[in-house]
């Protein structure tokens, strides 16, 4: 669903510099909230009194028991409100006796430096890359306070993307833990740039646009070497692509064949842009390790989800928004706002079955299509097509581990991981929607949101 909108490679010593400098912005902030600070700066343990505690979500919630944080990660769970002073005389105590708390929430398709509205096109041409940056500092931040301590950015500017990854993970920034990706594409297929003059179709163009198997390899390769974490591809044509050129499949089986044993073979992942059937089945024969959108999975992509171990990613939230943006609003030119209202209305349904046939589902909304810091209402959607809350809740931690190859440090409340730990007043168990009000924000031991 993301704008077709592929930058060239830029400088990235230039890139980060301008994310140093939004950055200043996010510390001044961090410094003025008390907030912030109440995590111990390393000095001692974090100790929390958790109420109702969903170490493992699937499994059920605990009660009355005591997460310890040091360093970043968490160093026990115990049962019972365990006292601070246990573990050292600087032990700090945050009581969420009367909360529900759960690992943080881990949204696997966003786009950190945009949001879908009537200016986009405008905005390519006038906004600079620290514009853009700054932005996206904003957005991450939106992200974050919402609870989602954990995403993935399936295409963005890719230097400013991997400069404000790497500014989060030196503490730079306040932002989620950003697994960053490069997109692949076809010449004239959805992720390359359309509806804009020629002399600005050839400024915008990226570097890892190509044609037939030998040049795909050639762009993935070139993609990871400029600090890809992922790899995106477009199997089929795109819903806000600004051109007739349909949803049905678009790249070749071989060239989706080459692009996912590249990226294998040099350890990263690849995700499919997907909506048609037969883009859905070739980029799941051809290995990749989640479809997103999957509108019109049918039972032989079931059955190759199954077989593969692939996971959908229903991005519901963006079915939704271009639905409403199409309907009531004028921005869209004709070929978007018709592809929007034909397939944004069918996901709900596909989704649904596609869920009820066994497919993993890893969460993720397409956000920078809806709006960021609302993503939890693509759990609300989730629901509405007949998923249990259960179910939605490991998506979103879990699963999204798992997707990520990093199961061993996130998705759970356990000894060894982490310390990405959110709360809400009441349990989404019997609410879902309760995901839209996060109380409290943890992630990697330092407390972000404390209401």
């Amino acid at each position: 669903m993301e704008l077709s909108r592929l930058p060239r490679q830029f400088n990235r010593l230039k890139t980060t510099s301008i994310l140093v400098a939004a950055a200043t912005l996010s510390f001044n902030y961090a410094v003025a909230s008390t907030s912030l600070a109440s995590h111990n700066d390393g000095k001692g343990a974090t100790v929390i009194h958790a109420g109702t505690l969903l170490a493992e979500p699937g499994k059920k919630p605990l009660s009355n028991y005591t997460v310890v944080i040091e360093s970043g990660e968490i160093k026990a769970v115990e049962q019972g409100f365990v006292t601070p002073n246990k573990y050292g005389d600087n032990a700090q105590l945050i009581d969420l006796k009367d909360s529900f708390v759960m690992p943080g929430l881990m949204d696997m398709h966003v786009h950190l430096q945009m949001e879908l509205g009537p200016h986009n096109t405008e905005e390519i041409v006038k906004l600079s890359d620290a514009d853009v940056a700054m932005q996206s500092v904003a957005y991450a931040k939106k992200t974050l306070q919402s609870g989602f301590t954990t995403v993935r950015d399936l295409l963005s500017k890719p230097e400013q993307m991997y400069a404000l990854r790497d500014g989060v993970e030196k503490g730079w920034i306040e932002g989620p833990r950003i697994i960053a990706a490069a997109g692949i594409a076809i010449t004239g297929g959805h992720l390359d740039v359309d509806g804009m003059a020629p002399d600005l179709l050839a400024l915008k163009s990226s570097k890892t646009i190509c044609d037939g198997p030998y040049e795909c390899r050639k762009a993935t390769r070139l993609a990871i070497k400029y600090g890809a974490d992922a790899i995106k591809v477009a199997s089929t044509g795109g819903v806000l692509s600004d051109t007739n050129t349909g949803t049905g499949q678009q790249m070749t089986n071989n060239e989706l064949k080459e692009i996912v044993d590249t990226a294998h073979a040099l350890g990263r992942k690849v995700a499919s842009h997907a909506h048609a059937t037969a883009g859905i089945n070739a980029a799941l024969r051809a290995g990749v390790d989640s479809i997103e959108h999957g509108s019109y999975a049918d039972k032989t992509s079931i059955k190759l989800f199954k077989k593969n171990g692939a996971y959908l990613v229903p991005t519901l939230l963006a079915g939704a928004t271009v639905v409403d943006m199409a309907t009531n609003s004028s921005f869209m030119s004709a070929p978007i706002k018709a592809k929007a209202i034909r397939v944004g209305k069918d996901m709900l349904d596909n989704f649904n079955r596609s869920y009820k046939a066994g497919v993993k589902i890893a969460f993720g909304t397409d956000s920078g299509v809806s709006r960021h810091g609302t993503n939890a209402q693509e759990a609300v959607l989730m629901h509405k097509a007949g998923m249990p809350a259960a179910e939605i809740l490991k998506s979103a931690t879990v699963n999204g581990a798992d997707l990520i190859g990093m199961s061993d440090k996130l998705g759970t409340i356990e000894v060894g991981k982490y310390a990405d730990i959110i709360a809400l007043d009441n349990s989404p168990l019997e609410d879902i929607s309760e995901l839209l009000d996060v109380d409290f924000v943890m992630k990697a031991g330092k407390v972000y949101k404390h209401q």
